[in-house]
């Protein structure tokens, strides 16, 4: 027999180096969860890939069709390495040390390396039972088995045998930690609450909503790209207004998990994504062609860009024209906000530093915008300025 299999098209590809730990979790319990659902059915995974999973909004969705086949009775998993390096091992780095996991994930494409990982434990952490057996003791034999400590072949690996229902009941372990597992840094963020500790009065955000739902419905956007996202409060208000999608971009841990968290118990077609806009992830693996980076992935057709722009001008000393540039090449029309200097936030920011940016001003970003798009319409709202422009 013959069979086809269609599923929906997935409106965004996203990677697990940009998955905040939150969604990272939620991917390693779909996988676990996928698995052991197949072994009641007499088959198993091939490989445990954190890129055999997508999501659409939060919600993880397993993609890798072609990874099932028939269960051998006694078989090991054979993707247990893989999945340590790939899902547990990056959730431990925040958990145990609260750390994130997005710049090493991105520079080890295939996770992040067990044997690097135990380097960093203490001796109280490595005699934990699940960080013993998933981790170190695995890691150990591999290690002597290289060196020629050990004597093992294929042959060897035939000859041992793992009983089906041992092999659920490990499945079933390691998912009841990973779903204890909580980031260990409690601390709320800077920007994780920033919806409700801001310098906008209550009339002022709400004529910030309305200024960014009146371009929403004008534009009738498929896809947007929410740069700064935050904890998506205005992702949701260009839902509302009629966005079929919203990716969000931000940097900071807190917001993301927020946002994460409020995607999933809202049921929003919105999945943020880690970004740090100055040093976005590049084409990455064999020729570069194995995952895109960020503008590989578009243009969106609109953009938001609302308390961005002054993190890149102020914080990471970037020009106005090389800003104004690559905002408008990353949609096809959009919303900035742009942030005077004379503005709390931006003053705090100056605080420590010297203030070397002369021409950073109102009428020199509207004039950088205005080489490469098109301005519809402009408001001012607690002295920053929202510019709807069109390329």
């Amino acid at each position: 027999a013959r069979y086809l299999l269609e599923h929906p098209r997935l409106p965004f590809i996203s990677y697990p180096y940009e998955w905040c730990f939150r969604a990272l979790k939620a991917a390693a319990l779909l996988h676990l969860d996928v698995h052991l659902a197949a072994l009641k059915r007499g088959v198993t995974l091939s490989d445990a890939s954190a890129y055999n999973v997508q999501f659409v909004g939060a919600k993880p969705l397993f993609i890798d069709t072609l990874s099932f086949r028939r269960y051998q009775e006694g078989e090991y998993w054979a993707g247990h390495r893989q999945f340590c390096e790939q899902f547990l091992v990056p959730l431990l780095l925040r958990a145990l040390f609260g750390t994130p996991h997005n710049p090493w994930y991105r520079g080890a494409l295939e996770g992040i390396s067990v044997s690097e990982f135990t380097r960093l434990l203490s001796l109280r952490q490595k005699l934990s039972w699940n960080v013993l057996s998933h981790l170190v003791l695995p890691s150990r034999f591999e290690t002597s088995a290289r060196r020629g400590n050990i004597e093992l072949d294929q042959s060897t690996l035939k000859k041992a045998k793992l009983p089906r229902p041992a092999f659920e009941g490990m499945l079933s372990r390691l998912r009841g930690w990973i779903e204890r597992l909580e980031p260990k840094d409690k601390t709320p963020t800077a920007w994780q609450n920033y919806s409700l500790e801001n310098t906008y009065s209550p009339e002022e955000a709400a004529a910030k909503r309305d200024f960014v739902s009146t371009f929403i419905a004008g534009q009738k956007p498929a896809m947007v790209w929410d740069f700064g996202c935050n904890a998506g409060d205005y992702t949701e208000a260009a839902l509302s207004a009629g966005a079929k999608y919203v990716v969000g971009w931000d940097f900071d841990q807190g917001a993301l998990d927020a946002a994460f968290v409020r995607a999933g118990s809202r049921n929003l077609a919105f999945t943020p994504l880690f970004f740090d806009a100055a040093n976005p992830a590049p084409d990455q693996g064999w020729a570069q062609e194995e995952r895109k980076g960020m503008t590989g992935r578009g243009p969106a057709d609109a953009v938001l860009a609302l308390a961005f722009t002054h993190h890149l001008a102020i914080a990471r000393n970037l020009p106005l024209p090389r800003i104004a540039r690559w905002l408008t090449e990353q949609g096809r029309s959009g919303v900035v906000e742009f942030t005077p200097k004379d503005d709390e936030t931006v003053q705090t920011m100056l605080r420590l530093r010297a203030d070397i940016f002369e021409d950073y001003s109102l009428e020199r970003f509207i004039e950088c915008l205005g080489a490469h798009a098109r301005i519809e319409r402009r408001e001012t709202i607690n002295g920053r300025e929202l510019i709807w422009y069109r390329t």
